[in-house]
């Protein structure tokens, strides 16, 4: 090697080492592998064999390996210790998957390539055909994340990496590459063991579960590879205290003796320091006045979540925090799941499978319940019960990464992307007409929640609630529109925002739903809210939100209203279901629609001042 290739040989190494590791390629590959990366020598073709298989164009899922389109074979004789064991795979297509219906719709030749790859038939519709595609697409599809994108990246590799099967015990691997130099990224195969001339290229599928953890592989195999799975319990029970505050940082909390009500003087406005600029812009009531600095501050209103409760009881006792001690418990997806199944007093209906508190969707965790998911699932399917479920990341809000799918296949490969939990999609929801686009659309509720105490229990809600609304008539198809069957839309570009207040609202829902007075949707709602912090606080940290006299909190409810007529439409009721509850929601709307949104919470927070026409008391039935 001449010195000036050493030298960008080094580069590359410095650049690309990080990389390499993690992914697992062996040290004395990286020289072939650079080296095919300045040329863009995809040399594949000359120690493979691609060959064309066909199966049955019917199928969804594929119910064994042998259903991939093509099948990969050694065409010579590979050793894993050779250096030059390393080929570049290119990536047919990345994509988002927002957006994947619209690609395929306006690049023809990317769809035929997709269905060749695919196994889906040429000579079909084209709508059909990508509805067919983006079926299967979860048998094909991979992705890599990038750091500053919060969601994943989505890739098709090109027809060679494509036909890689899998294998419990493979003799390849392959794994994305983003080269820096260029910003491309392929995929590098290498063998793992020797392959002979004509052997099968394997790679293993779920290599990121353990092969000891038997149900959960099963599980992730299963958008290629069906397995029946409902002999499985999908009972959940409660995971350990150690569950809860795993992947948190450590938090404190006032001990008993410690616990006191901050003495501030009624003869001057309370000081608040407030990170929000809402608060900044509307909190003008003379009972208080902002200050720039936590320490004259007698009310701390923070944007970043406070961890040491016990030094604030101990060093601050005479201020007050817009936080509770782990109150993550009812504001983290997955958490606010297993916190209000502590409500139910079974856990599911044996005839119907109907999972308890009614209120709360079913929602499982796809890091820890995968297998149980799958088997309820399956036992839904073979009811012939709806399937239709909404995807979600743990700590995502605003939208991002959420997806509404019927496909098996597609919920467990979503899963691989990061902590998320399936979640019961309201496959009937209550639905409000509007006249704007003469058409009946999802919406949804948002309930302001003002946490006072822990110990007793004391919390209430601003009656003026606020709505969002989905921009086209809903249906149960073409799930990945997101303005069908999504109502946030502050954060979509070129979407439009549908603004009705409180008070509109309350006159269209008495036109629109006569026989069901909104006064009785607030009850069932408020009722479904008391038992949610009842839940919370029932038992100790970090299981449950602690006690904490400096402590007060608003939070944000989203609710849905559930159709519950029966199927003969003799009967009907409305169930309000709890989507997530927020943390330091986002309050911009509530003060343009009601200016002294922040004065009244101010008040009965901070001064004890219960404005009755304001807010509802929660309280047990």
């Amino acid at each position: 090697m001449d010195s000036i290739a050493e030298e960008d040989f080094c580069r590359f190494v410095s650049l690309h080492a990080q990389q390499l590791y993690a992914s697992g390629v062996p040290k004395h590959l990286w020289k072939t592998l650079h080296d095919k990366l300045i040329t863009k020598n995809f040399d594949a073709g000359k120690v493979f064999e691609l060959n064309r298989i066909e199966y049955n164009d019917d199928n969804d899922i594929a119910s064994d390996d042998a259903d991939n389109g093509y099948v990969l074979s050694a065409a010579i004789d590979l050793k894993a210790e050779d250096t030059s064991s390393i080929y570049l795979i290119d990536h047919a297509w990345t994509f988002c998957l927002s957006n994947v219906r619209e690609q395929l719709m306006q690049h023809k030749n990317l769809l035929n390539r997709m269905c060749e790859i695919s196994s889906v038939k040429l000579n079909e519709d084209d709508e059909l055909r990508v509805d067919k595609v983006m079926r299967r697409l979860w048998k094909y599809c991979n992705f890599y994340s990038v750091s500053n994108i919060k969601q994943p990246i989505w890739y098709v590799m090109d027809e060679i990496g494509s036909a890689v099967w899998h294998d419990e015990e493979p003799n390849c691997r392959l794994v994305p590459f983003l080269y820096l130099d260029s910003q491309e990224t392929y995929s590098l195969l290498f063998p793992i063991t020797d392959l002979g001339y004509g052997e099968l290229v394997t790679r293993d599928y779920t290599e990121h579960v353990s092969k000891e953890a038997d149900e959960k592989r099963r599980a992730a195999l299963l958008p290629w590879r069906y397995t029946d799975m409902k002999d499985i319990s999908f009972v959940q029970t409660e995971p350990s205290a150690e569950y809860f505050s795993a992947g948190h940082i450590p938090e404190t909390y006032p001990s008993q003796d410690s616990l006191m009500i901050p003495l501030i003087s009624r003869d001057e406005p309370l000081k608040v320091y407030a990170e929000y600029s809402v608060v900044k812009q509307y909190l003008t009531s003379s009972y208080f006045t902002l200050v720039d600095n936590k320490e004259n501050a007698n009310i701390l209103w923070l944007t970043e979540h406070f961890k040491d409760f016990a030094d604030l009881a101990y060093n601050m006792p005479n201020k007050f925090i817009n936080q509770f001690p782990f109150e993550y418990v009812i504001n983290i997806k997955d958490l606010l799941s297993i916190t209000c199944r502590r409500a139910a007093i079974e856990h599911h209906n044996a005839e119907t499978l109907t999972t308890y508190p009614v209120w709360l969707p079913t929602t499982y965790n796809l890091k820890t319940e995968l297998s149980q998911f799958a088997s309820y699932f399956q036992n839904r399917t073979a009811r012939g019960l709806d399937n239709h479920w909404i995807v979600k990341p743990w700590n995502l809000a605003r939208g991002l990464d959420m997806h509404v799918t019927n496909n098996l296949a597609q919920i467990i490969r979503l899963s691989e992307t990061g902590p998320k939990i399936a979640q019961k999609y309201i496959e009937q929801p209550v639905l409000f007409y509007r006249s704007d686009i003469k058409a009946l659309v999802k919406f949804d509720v948002r309930y302001m929640i003002l946490l006072k105490s822990v110990k007793p229990l004391e919390a209430y809600i601003h009656r003026d609630f606020y709505l969002r609304f989905a921009n086209k008539a809903f249906s149960l198809d073409r799930l990945d529109d997101y303005e069908k069957h999504f109502t946030v839309m502050n954060y979509q570009t070129d979407a439009e925002l549908y603004h009705l207040k409180c008070e509109d609202f309350l006159h269209l829902w008495k036109d629109q739903n006569p026989e069901y007075p909104w006064c009785d949707q607030e009850d069932k709602i408020c009722q479904m809210l008391y038992e949610i912090l009842e839940s919370a606080t029932k038992l100790p940290p970090p299981c449950g939100i602690a006690a904490c006299l400096q402590s007060r909190a608003l939070y944000a409810a989203d609710i849905m209203l559930e159709d519950c007529r029966t199927s003969d439409g003799t009967e009907c009721k409305m169930q309000p279901k709890i989507l997530e509850i927020n943390w330091t929601p986002d309050c911009k709307r509530a003060c343009d629609y009601y200016p002294e949104f922040f004065n009244d919470i101010f008040k009965l927070l901070f001064l004890n001042d219960v404005n009755n026409e304001v807010f509802r008391p929660l309280k047990k039935n």
